[in-house]
């Protein structure tokens, strides 16, 4: 098999836990980094050994088979719309876009250039959250009525994440997460939806709860950078409960239990490294079976995120960008 040229776009935290789970997926290399500061770029290849480096994302069309974005948030828009334009597959982070406009427009790219657009939502490629879906299609706990999703981290310091007054703060940072099994269990049709936040000194949200309201089920998405919570999930269904301890998005044991407090099902999934090589492997299966599939028959596969998943999930992180802007 031809090995996927990559390019990493960004220099950060994430970028340097996913390169080395690169390592567990052979059939992709990266081969150069851009950002648009040029030292950091330099010293980003150096550390992994990547052979180019540079500041300008133009130099990536030609060289690069695949993308994978780690900028920051309010880039992914442009990035990725430059990169499918250009015919590059694009690996990116979330929150992927900010409206459900943006997020449709890059899909619709995608189709027309057949590439593949794959938001970095680790936890859904990861075996636990699979196991969660499966248990869950079994009608092991009845009919689905409520989700509840938390994840909190208590932040310090002058961090992107609390200086950041539009595109910073807890709901944009962690809400794709708590947002997933919400939209993969109850589905992209909700009727409405609210949310509520605290504001820290730096002017961000430093903890929002989002309900969002469905036909027959409700459901919260909690984020904190301020506040600590616990970090579980809870499905609640007609017949039982799903309980999946903190930290949930890293799924590694999942409680089923019923009305009887002594029955009580417990299931045991791998998680390896940072999560991330599940992700990787999905992408380069997605961008391998596109070569003899159709697009829409390779972007709608079981397990991952769909577009039009993605889609929802970029109207509801945009509803909380300048969650305190009196305009």
């Amino acid at each position: 098999m031809k090995i996927l040229r990559l390019g990493i776009i960004g220099t950060g935290r994430i970028a340097n836990r996913f390169v080395p789970e690169l390592g567990f997926v052979p059939q992709i290399k990266p081969v150069i980094v851009c950002n648009p500061h040029l030292e950091s770029a330099r010293k980003f290849a150096d550390q992994y050994g990547v052979a180019r480096y540079t500041q300008q994302v133009e130099d990536l069309a030609g060289i690069v088979d695949a993308v994978y974005i780690a900028s920051p948030h309010e880039t992914h828009y442009e990035y990725a719309k430059y990169l499918l334009s250009n015919g590059i597959h694009v690996l990116c982070e979330k929150p992927m876009a900010f409206s459900e406009q943006q997020a449709a427009e890059l899909f619709q790219i995608a189709r027309q250039q057949k590439c593949i657009l794959m938001e970095g939502i680790k936890t859904a490629y990861c075996p636990g959250f699979q196991k969660i879906l499966e248990l869950v299609g079994a009608g092991t706990i009845g009919e689905v009525r409520d989700v509840e999703a938390c994840f909190s981290r208590l932040y310090s310091g002058n961090t992107r994440e609390l200086r950041d007054t539009v595109y910073g703060g807890s709901y944009t940072e962690y809400g794709t997460y708590t947002l997933l099994p919400i939209v993969k269990l109850l589905g992209t049709n909700n009727i409405d939806a609210y949310h509520w936040s605290l504001k820290g000194d730096t002017g961000v949200d430093i903890y929002t709860k989002r309900s969002i309201v469905y036909e027959q089920a409700i459901a919260t998405a909690k984020t904190g950078l301020g506040v600590k919570s616990e970090g579980q999930l809870v499905i609640a269904g007609t017949k039982g409960y799903i309980l999946v301890p903190s930290p949930w998005w890293l799924t590694q044991k999942i409680e089923v239990r019923y009305e009887d407090p002594n029955q009580i099902d417990v299931y045991e999934t791998p998680f390896e490294g940072q999560g991330l090589r599940y992700e990787i492997r999905a992408f380069v299966d997605k961008i391998t079976m596109l070569r003899d599939h159709d697009w829409k028959n390779v972007m709608y596969q079981p397990s991952g995120v769909t577009p039009e998943e993605s889609i929802w999930l970029a109207g509801q992180i945009g509803s909380g960008i300048g969650i305190f802007d009196e305009k």
